[in-house]
This record gives structure tokens, C-alpha cells and sequence, in this order.
């Protein structure tokens, strides 16, 4: 039996709530991978799940809902048995959307676009057929029933009955027992993140870090998920759920992952790519065009939100099988792998190394053969899959339960040069047979791996080139002060604990930390404030532009790699833009504490400091004198506020709704960006000091950081 707390239910590790019923578990929100906290249990996982009002996490990107898992679970693993959802009408239609592209695949398929010589191209898939072939149910209704609230907020299964109560809380009446559940699902970060680096990650020429090497069914592992490093950056694979915060806790940058290759829309491979649009920069998704429409499909019905807005958070860029892909240098060639939905795989070439990923996928000749013989596999198709490039100097397979996966002991049983050149994943370590060559994958940043190759031509100046590029004062200028910027720049050293800028000082040079981490203290207007900057961040323009003594002391907290440029270069290398003029203005509104502002807000605090200093380029602070309608109910308006100090009264229909202070935003950031009426008056008592952000403005910077756009989908009721 589960045990429960005194209130009749169980808090789950990962999140959500189980109630143990005469019925089975039933289990309120199911936020990712909480299958790996119940399956494990005496009575398995929940065959009935209820879905909370409120099942998509938009802030941080996570679903409150995954139930593909669980289903999957149900099915496959507890002999064909049925998964129920109890839920509303609406959240019905949502899911079904969802869940049909998962576990049905699309519906409408057109692949012959995809390929560069169309229906013609060798390896040309029947891909409905080899979905159907894999999937082995006909219909979702085969392993999924929806139980729905009526319209009193009531649904039964069995004996049990489940009420929506007012509150949003949920009473579960089992005979004569009562319980009653919280109606709002929280979710907890639970990942390993193996050894924290004490030196902030440098990325290589090129490497593999697994993200995870194991399956969704692996209460002892992160799923499958890897990073490809190349020239520098990072690619992210099918990142899992909570990568972002692994990078953090691991010490890697996450700037510098500026793109994810999407295979297929499974919860354990997209998850976690939602989660990094979100995160900080725009990123770009490569995939192919099928496996890109599953994703909008499943994510616009999650959210709410609509297709428009999603695909203005990331670029994508499409990727057509038999062209090549250049991905960070890397050129990339990607293929259709057999599984139960669309899923690609694929191969990068980068100097003298090659790398194969097979992404899930089936490799078993004998039942390629019989496919083949059962018309499921056209001839090419055949032959494509027949020929896997063994040759590869490094092949990632993946392994596990067949008919989606590969056995293990067919890869066991390759050659044993072959072999050792394969690094297996998507497999729990207890299930890797002893008494071969092959490779588990392994978990961490300490753990990456860091193949031999032949630095490319040029590589000192593409880094100083990718560091310049990553600045954001200097975005937009010209190839003439690229090369400029190469003459100019200087590499200096600092060790663990040095000071870097005494306080009182002259300024004579700026800085760009090219990797390691500066701690400030001793800030101008706050003495208490700490002030911390990473890789790709920049300082000490502001003595030099004003001529003014340092205003802080600057401390390396790691070793620091920086880059300098003497004053008289610096502003010779400035010279004929706007820049100047620029940090003038950033340093202006620096003096009235904007760091502090924005730091401690509830909208703005979990920024980077990376994304404050972008904020800061465009506030402009004003004092209200008197009492002032800022936005009208009704209006189309073209400013948005951050309250400095001072009350702002949110209004709708005349009356009161809430009251904002310090670090509150003001204003409705998608009317303001779409120039829609607003649904609320916004009205500033006298003495309110207010920075002000223009339409344009926000336009701009929630381009360049499509997560902040969801922190300020503020909900005023």
C-alpha cells in the first residue's frame, strides 16, 4: 500500500497527488516523469488521472498533463489495459490533440517535400505504414477513455466519485470516505546533476555531453538527451525536461546552446525543448517540417497560446533528407528512422571526425526483412536501412524493448571493432549485458566526451569573432570593425579570488569575459549589492565613457579568461556609432538602482544578468507629479511601465482590482505588441517614479528573449 499523509493523499516526489481508492490509485496532475515515483508501487501507476484547472506551467515551460508515459505504461507493460482521464469538456479537446500526435502520429503526412528528390529519393518511407506496423492499437480510444465533469462538476468512475469544487480543490468520496485533494499541481525538479565543474565549462571544438542515458521507464536515470559541442557551441538533442537547470547547477553557460535538433515529438525528447525556448536567447530548432507541426500542434494546445506567438519565440529552420545542414560548422545529413511516429535521425561530418545518432529506431535485419516482405518497407527503404554506416568514428545507437528499439544483444553481437566505436543509450545500466565492447553512455559534464580532430583554420579568430558576435552593444556592426576588433583586443588572465577593478581607480581599458565568472562589491547607491557576471557579459565602459573613477571593486570568482581594449582603442573602435551615446544612457539609468529593481520583482528577478543589462538599454525613468491614467480600459496604447517606487491601481469596469508596487509590470504585453485595446485601466498615484518601455522597444527585446515575453503575461484577476 502507498502511504498517505493525514489528509488521505500523498504528495508525489516529482509532483502532483495519489489517493489510494477501492478503484485503484487515482492521481491528481501528472507533471513529467512522475510515472518513475509510481510504477515501482504495489498497485503499479494510476490507471485514472484527473487533470487541475490549470495543467500547463507556461513560465517554465512544463506540462502538468504528461500522461504519455503513463499510457504507454498501461498498455504495453500491464497487459493492454486502459488509461482514464477525468477532465472538462475543453481540457478534453486540448489532450486529444495532443495525445493523438504522440501516440496516433499526424493525421495528414506530405514527406515527399522533405526529400531532395521527392517520392523519388532512395529511402523514400511509407510512413503511415511503418507507424501502423509499430504502434500495434488501431485507435487512441484502444488505450485511452475520457471521463468527464458534468455540469455540476461531477464525474464517477466505478464506485468513486470526483467533485471540482468551488475552491478548485478536488473531494474524492470512496464510500464512506472523503478526501479532499489540492484542485492546483506543483511540480518538482528532481535530476541528478552529477559532478558541479569548479571552473565554469569552456565548450570544445568539438564534443558529446550526455544529458541522460537512460528511458522514461528508468526510476534511477535521466532520460536520453545529449549535447553535440561544435566551434564552440552547443547543440542540444532532444533535450529532457529540466536541462536548462542542469546546466546552471553543472556550471555550464546556457548561452552557449544556440540551437536543438528536434527528432520526434515523444514526451522524453521534446519536453525539455520547450523549456529552452523559453529560457534566455532565441534559439534555433532544426527538424524536419512533419516533426516540426506535431510540435506546434501539441504545444499550442497545451498553452493556449496561439501558433503565431509560439513561432515567434525560436527560428526553425527546416531540414531537407539527402541536402546537407550546416549546423555550427558541422554538416549534417538527416534521415527518417522507423518507429512508431516520425522520427529522424541523423549523421554530421566536421573535419576529420564523423558521428552517427540513430535517434530511436529500430536495427534488427531479420525484421527488416520480414517488413520488407510484408510491404511495409518500399525497396530503397529496404536497402537504406539494410546499409547502416558502420564506418562512423562514433555512432550513437540506442537500445531497449523491440519492436520500437534495438536489442542489445544484437549490438553485442557486432564485430568488435565496430563495437567499441558505439556509445549506447536510451537503456537502464542493469539491462547492458557484461562481456563486450560497447559503451553505456554517461551521465554529466564531467563525463564529456572530447573526440581527436584537427582544429579548423582560423580557429583564434572565428572564437574572438563568436564572442564579439554574442555582445549585445555590438550587434549590427559592420565586417570593417570585426576586423578592427581583432587588432584591438587583448587576452588577460586572472586567477580564482583576484582583484580584477579597484574601486576609486582610473579606468583604462574595458572588458569582455570570454569564460569564468566577476563578482562585484561595493556598488555605487547599494554597499550590500552583489553584482555577478558570466561568459559573453562585459564591464567597465562606465568610467571610460564618463571619465569618472571606478564605481565598484571587480573580483574574479573563477579564473577568468578576458578580453581587453585599451581606453584610447576603445573609443576608436566606437567611434562613428551609437554606442557611445548608448552606454551613456545605460549608465544614467544604472544611478536610480535599476539592478535592484529588477533583481528583487516577482516579474523580472529570475532574469539573467545578461537580459537586465538589455532591459536596462531601453528604460527611461519618469515621476508622475500628479495622479495619471497611464493605459486606458478600451485603448490601444504604445508604453508599458515597470514600477519604480509609488502605487499603480489596476482597474476593470471602474472597479479596483489589484495594486501594483516596486518591480511590478504594468501593462498587457501582448495587446501592447499586437496594438489591441486593453482589458484594464492602469492609473498612477502622484509621487509613482516609473521606468517606461515603449512598444518598439518591447517588441525588440522579447525577439532576443522570447522567455521574458511569458514573465510578463501578467494575470491581473
Amino acid at each position: 500500500m502507498v502511504s498517505s499523509e493525514p489528509n488521505g493523499f500523498t504528495a508525489l516526489p516529482r509532483g502532483g497527488y495519489l489517493v489510494d481508492t477501492s478503484e485503484g490509485y487515482i492521481q491528481i496532475g501528472s507533471p513529467p516523469e512522475t510515472i518513475k515515483d509510481t510504477m515501482g508501487l504495489e498497485k503499479k501507476t494510476p490507471l485514472v488521472f484527473v487533470l487541475p484547472n490549470k495543467f500547463f506551467h507556461v513560465e517554465k515551460g512544463i506540462s502538468i498533463a504528461e500522461l504519455e508515459f503513463p499510457i504507454y505504461f498501461n498498455f504495453f507493460f500491464r497487459g493492454g489495459k486502459k488509461t482514464f482521464i477525468v477532465c472538462s469538456p475543453e481540457q478534453k479537446e486540448q489532450l486529444t490533440i495532443v495525445l493523438g500526435e504522440s501516440l496516433m502520429g499526424p493525421q495528414e503526412l506530405n514527406l515527399a517535400s522533405e526529400f531532395i528528390d521527392g517520392t523519388e529519393s532512395f529511402g523514400f518511407p511509407d510512413i503511415k505504414a511503418e507507424m501502423a506496423h509499430f504502434r500495434s492499437y488501431k485507435t487512441m480510444e484502444e488505450v485511452v477513455e475520457f471521463v468527464l465533469f458534468d455540469e455540476n462538476h461531477k464525474a464517477k468512475f466505478g464506485k468513486i466519485t470526483i467533485e471540482q469544487l468551488p475552491s478548485n480543490e478536488f473531494l474524492i468520496v470512496d464510500g464512506d470516505k472523503k478526501i479532499k485533494t489540492p484542485g492546483e499541481v506543483d511540480f518538482h525538479v528532481k535530476y541528478d546533476i552529477g559532478k558541479r565543474l569548479e571552473e565554469p565549462f569552456q565548450p570544445p571544438i568539438i564534443g558529446i555531453t550526455c544529458l541522460g542515458p537512460s528511458h522514461g521507464f528508468d526510476p534511477t536515470d535521466n532520460t536520453s538527451g545529449f549535447i553535440i559541442w561544435l566551434n564552440g557551441q552547443g547543440i542540444m538533442v532532444d533535450p529532457p525536461v529540466n536541462s536548462t537547470e542542469w546546466l546552471r547547477e553543472s556550471n555550464v553557460n546556457p548561452k552557449f546552446i544556440n540551437s536543438i535538433i528536434l527528432t520526434h515529438c515523444h514526451a522524453d525528447h521534446d519536453a525539455g525543448t520547450f523549456q529552452k525556448i523559453l529560457e534566455e536567447s532565441k534559439i534555433t530548432i532544426y527538424a524536419t517540417a512533419t516533426v516540426m507541426e506535431s510540435f506546434l500542434k501539441k504545444y499550442c494546445s497545451l498553452t493556449k497560446i496561439p501558433r503565431r506567438e509560439i513561432t515567434d519565440l525560436f527560428d526553425f529552420i527546416p531540414v531537407v533528407i539527402g541536402r546537407p545542414t550546416i549546423i555550427n560548422g558541422g554538416e549534417f545529413y538527416f534521415h527518417y528512422a522507423p518507429h512508431s511516429i516520425p522520427s529522424v535521425g541523423f549523421e554530421f561530418f566536421f573535419q576529420d571526425q564523423s558521428f552517427y545518432y540513430t535517434s530511436d529506431h529500430l536495427n534488427d535485419p531479420e525484421a527488416f526483412e520480414e517488413m520488407y516482405k510484408k510491404g511495409v518497407f518500399p525497396e530503397t527503404r529496404y536497402q537504406f536501412l539494410k546499409d547502416f554506416p558502420w564506418d562512423r568514428k562514433i555512432i550513437y545507437h540506442e537500445a531497449g524493448v523491440p519492436p520500437l528499439h534495438t536489442k542489445i544483444s544484437y549490438l553485442a553481437s557486432l564485430p568488435e571493432e565496430v563495437q567499441k566505436r558505439i556509445t549506447v543509450y536510451h537503456i537502464a545500466a542493469k539491462d547492458m549485458p557484461e562481456g563486450n565492447h560497447l559503451t553505456l553512455a554517461k551521465f554529466g559534464i564531467e563525463n564529456t566526451l572530447y573526440p581527436e580532430i584537427t582544429p579548423p583554420k582560423h580557429q583564434e579568430a572565428f572564437q574572438l569573432l563568436e564572442i564579439l558576435s554574442q555582445i549585445d552593444i555590438f550587434s549590427g556592426f559592420p565586417i570593417e570593425k570585426a576586423k578592427e576588433f581583432l587588432q584591438v583586443v587583448k587576452e588577460e588572465k586572472f586567477r580564482r579570488g583576484e582583484q580584477i577593478i579597484k574601486k576609486g581607480t582610473h579606468g583604462d581599458r574595458f572588458f569582455i569575459i570570454a569564460s569564468g565568472n566577476v563578482r562585484f562589491e561595493g556598488l555605487s547607491g547599494d554597499h550590500s549589492a552583489v553584482k555577478r557576471y558570466g561568459t559573453y557579459e562585459y564591464f567597465g565602459e562606465a568610467s571610460l565613457i564618463l571619465d569618472t573613477a571606478r564605481q565598484a571593486d571587480v573580483y574574479a570568482e573563477t579564473d577568468v579568461l578576458a578580453l581587453t581594449i585599451e581606453k584610447t582603442r576603445f573609443f576608436q573602435f566606437i567611434r562613428g556609432s551609437k554606442l557611445h551615446e548608448n552606454l551613456i544612457k545605460l549608465n544614467s539609468i544604472r544611478e536610480t538602482n535599476t539592478w535592484k529593481t529588477l533583481t528583487e520583482s516577482q516579474t523580472f528577478r529570475g532574469l539573467t544578468s545578461y537580459q537586465v543589462t538589455q532591459l536596462e538599454l531601453i528604460l527611461k525613468l519618469e515621476t508622475v507629479k500628479k495622479e495619471a491614467s497611464l493605459i486606458e480600459e478600451g485603448q490601444t496604447f504604445h508604453n508599458a511601465f515597470i514600477v519604480r517606487s509609488g502605487t499603480v491601481v489596476v482597474m476593470q469596469n471602474h472597479k479596483t482590482i489589484r495594486e501594483l508596487g516596486a518591480g511590478d509590470f504594468v501593462g498587457e504585453i501582448y495587446s501592447l505588441t499586437k496594438n489591441l485595446p486593453s482589458n484594464f485601466s492602469f492609473i498612477a498615484w502622484p509621487g509613482t517614479e516609473l521606468y517606461v518601455l515603449s512598444e518598439e522597444d518591447a517588441i525588440q527585446y522579447i525577439k532576443k528573449n522570447p522567455g521574458v515575453y511569458m514573465k510578463l503575461n501578467t494575470v491581473y484577476n
